[in-house]
């Protein structure tokens, strides 16, 4: 019986996929299984992994023939999955020796429907831990009480699905949205926290995430860009009231982050992005945008005032004007 499946999204990874690949043999137990899927590699990414068969047991490679998008390269890999558990690893990233084992272990100890973790930031020659929000560790939450207060910085703020162990039996839970090219975690750990019944966060940093790579989304400035706006429908979709301002906040400091980028676009692209944002935007509470954007910093609230002329310039205001 297979314990824990690792899925390997990887597309054009083989700068890197070899050291994730040593890192899981590292790992390797007789009851874990390890998927690569390649989504649709130009460059001889299918031949390290197939060539890895030789090294790393309990390895699967699965190829798409033409790219299909990390959401789906990863719903591919949970498909081909048996194990009891799930985690990712992405193809540019690796894990500390043992790091799996003592996943395993905590999510065995604790007994709920996902555990998440800590992780290393790698750019260069640089480490720095990153700590998962919540400061309870080792015990068991309701998930939904993690996504507030809506003021500062809670677990649906950490959504990479690499920091962390599901029970495979949540089902469609895991399931990423495939329409989205890049931020298909942000709804994905929305669903998780409104929708599983227990969690856990541990101490425990193994994911080494490298940072700052070259043809990594985070780096390109392209259409796929754009679908930061279809994950925040998804996540607005049906959500409970009493989550909106967290969304809205969330949705607002990330609207400024990537507005605070939008050097890599074309001009055309910008133009775009600046309307979509404009036009998600104007559905949300004014109020709510108006109090989010007047707890930034003074930089990224003039970027999103800029965006939103309309905007009340003291969220205070607004809301004595509504109330009066």
């Amino acid at each position: 019986m297979i314990t824990l499946s690792v899925v390997v999204p990887v597309r054009d990874g083989e700068r890197y996929l070899a050291d994730a690949l040593a890192s899981l043999r590292r790992n390797a137990r007789h009851d874990f299984e390890f998927i690569v899927v390649d989504d649709g590699s130009v460059d001889a990414t299918g031949d390290i992994a197939e060539d890895a068969r030789a090294v790393l047991p309990g390895l699967e490679v699965l190829r798409n023939p033409v790219p299909l998008g990390l959401a789906d390269a990863r719903n591919a890999g949970l498909a081909a999955a048996s194990g009891r558990y799930v985690t990712f690893l992405d193809g540019d990233d690796w894990l500390a020796p043992g790091y799996l084992a003592r996943l395993v272990e905590a999510a065995d100890g604790l007994g709920c429907d996902f555990v998440r973790t800590d992780h290393v930031q790698v750019e260069g020659r640089k480490r720095v831990v990153h700590r998962a929000p919540l400061a309870r560790r080792g015990s068991v939450h309701d998930p939904r009480e993690a996504i507030l207060p809506a003021g500062v910085r809670t677990m649906v703020d950490y959504p990479y699905a690499w920091a962390g162990v599901y029970r495979r039996s949540l089902g469609d839970l895991l399931h990423f949205p495939g329409s989205l090219h890049t931020a298909e975690d942000r709804p994905w750990i929305w669903r998780l926290h409104t929708r599983a019944a227990t969690f856990a966060v541990v101490s425990l940093a193994g994911v080494f995430y490298r940072r700052q790579v070259s043809g990594s989304l985070t780096q390109v400035g392209d259409e796929r860009q754009l679908h930061f706006f279809d994950a925040f429908e998804l996540v607005f979709k049906d959500l409970e009231e009493r989550f909106l301002p967290k969304a809205v906040r969330n949705f607002c400091a990330l609207l400024a982050h990537h507005l605070e980028l939008a050097d890599r676009f074309t001009p055309e692209l910008r133009a775009r992005f600046e309307e979509r944002g404009a036009q998600l935007a104007g559905t949300l509470p004014v109020a709510m945008v108006a109090e989010a954007v007047s707890g930034m910093s003074a930089e990224r609230a003039a970027v999103l005032r800029a965006l939103l002329p309309g905007l009340p310039a003291d969220a205070r205001v607004r809301r004595a004007q509504e109330d009066s």
